[in-house]
């Protein structure tokens, strides 16, 4: 039996206590009862099969919240069911006139927000940790106009970083015989490369290809992020060669290189709870045990926040006149920045700016770009410039059709993560070289 399988049956029998007791102290339908009083009533209860069924109630309600609803619920959370700021000051006087374990751990209880707990008993309910991944997910737009809601995604990063650890997530591939269900969500989900309709995933899912995503045992049928692998002989330079090559059976044994192309998340109330780093890492191991001729593993990857950057370069009166003349009409509709985009100056200019971006540009300490945040935090190593790898409309909007090869080099991968969280140190390939190159170095007006 499931956990949800499990959890249904214990709130089955909830339900009916559930029933009882409203009929019998309250004298009203569960349906009318507020939210408010469902869950202080939730916090309060003792019993596993009333608790999951109150859990049931307090899911369905939420689900069933519109948009001015759930606004008020943000507010219910923040203001009824945060720390007591009287409790907690005098929880620190007692301590601080005797420091005891006992007052050490009476002052960590009191400082823990009651939502917290009602978050845990939320998720005792079958579909629970879904209802309270779409409550995040309704909450972090918020944020901005609503500071007083950031103590409440607080609670709840801490506790999805708990509930979505590693060793709960269950990696599972992902092919044509899968559930039709899941695969139509991968169509949905996927947030690199669109996918056009069913063709176009069979083609994806084709035996030169492979596919794999990580579930979590509380949400079985939804896929947490899931990676899109070609098989490839040497480094793949164009994306649109690999969505649009035939299918060629004889890649698996005759394969060299594995290029991960696509690495899309599919769950916005997840933002910021980190599953990529694990899913390449396994997915690796996974193909070296199936596929033992495979020796190199790379990605084909996008460089989101290039054009952004580029743009404000030139803003700031940053290129030179011949770079601009060189890249002239780039910051005209994409129509036309495409019909340059052979173009052997515009190439001579944008390369080097490219490179000039994923390594030198920062925020704060670290590259701009996220994903390059993202592979050289795994360890990987900035790899060869790739000139029209991605020439859609959305390839040439953000980053003038340049994309990036990151290494994955399985010796060095620990060692290259070591560096880059301790040091900051951003490694690049011999390939990359060549565009940082002395004369390419100073490619900005300081």
């Amino acid at each position: 039996m499931n956990i949800n399988r499990f959890l249904r049956s214990v709130a089955d029998s909830g339900k009916l206590l559930l029933r009882g007791e409203r009929r019998r102290f309250v004298g009203e339908a569960v349906s009318e009862i507020r939210v408010e009083q469902l869950c202080d009533d939730l916090l309060s209860s003792k019993g596993e099969a009333l608790g999951t069924a109150l859990a049931c109630s307090v899911a369905e309600a939420f689900n069933a919240m519109n948009e001015r609803e759930r606004l008020d619920f943000f507010h219910l959370l923040a203001e009824r069911y945060g720390a007591s700021k009287d409790k907690v000051e005098q929880a620190i006087a007692h301590y601080q006139t005797n420091k005891t374990s006992a007052n050490l751990h009476a002052l960590h209880r009191c400082s823990e927000p009651p939502r917290q707990e009602l978050f845990r008993r939320i998720n005792m309910a079958p579909g629970g940790t879904q209802t309270l991944v779409h409550l995040r997910e309704y909450l972090l737009p918020l944020l901005t106009d609503y500071p007083e809601f950031v103590a409440i995604e607080t609670d709840l990063h801490h506790l999805m970083t708990s509930w979505f650890n590693r060793g709960f997530l269950r990696l599972e591939r992902i092919d044509w015989h899968t559930p039709a269900f899941i695969l139509e969500k991968l169509i949905t989900y996927e947030a690199v490369h669109e996918m056009s309709g069913w063709e176009d995933l069979r083609r994806r899912l084709a035996d030169d290809r492979r596919c794999f995503a990580f579930f979590h045992p509380a949400m079985e049928h939804e896929p947490l992020i899931f990676v899109e692998v070609a098989l490839c002989q040497g480094l793949a330079e164009s994306v649109q060669k690999i969505l649009s090559a035939e299918v060629d059976p004889g890649l698996q044994a005759q394969a060299d290189t594995a290029i991960f192309y696509s690495i899309s998340d599919c769950q916005a109330g997840l933002k910021g709870i980190s599953f990529g780093n694990f899913l390449i890492k396994q997915v690796v191991m996974e193909l070296q045990q199936e596929l033992p001729n495979l020796q190199h593993f790379a990605t084909l990857s996008p460089i989101p926040g290039f054009c952004r950057w580029l743009h404000a370069q030139i803003e700031a009166n940053k290129l030179s006149e011949q770079q601009l003349r060189a890249i002239d009409g780039f910051d005209q509709p994409i129509q036309e920045a495409c019909q340059s985009r052979d173009s052997a100056e515009a190439c001579a200019v944008l390369m080097p700016l490219c490179a000039e971006y994923l390594y030198r540009a920062k925020r704060g300490s670290k590259p701009l770009d996220p994903v390059s945040r993202f592979h050289l935090r795994n360890g990987a190593s900035i790899g060869q410039l790739n000139w029209n790898g991605d020439t859609s409309a959305k390839g040439m909007r953000q980053s003038a059709g340049i994309m990036v090869n990151y290494t994955y080099n399985l010796g060095l991968v620990e060692e290259r993560h070591e560096d880059y969280v301790n040091d900051n140190l951003v490694m690049v390939e011999k390939d990359f070289y060549k565009y940082l190159a002395p004369e390419s170095n100073a490619c900005l007006k300081s």
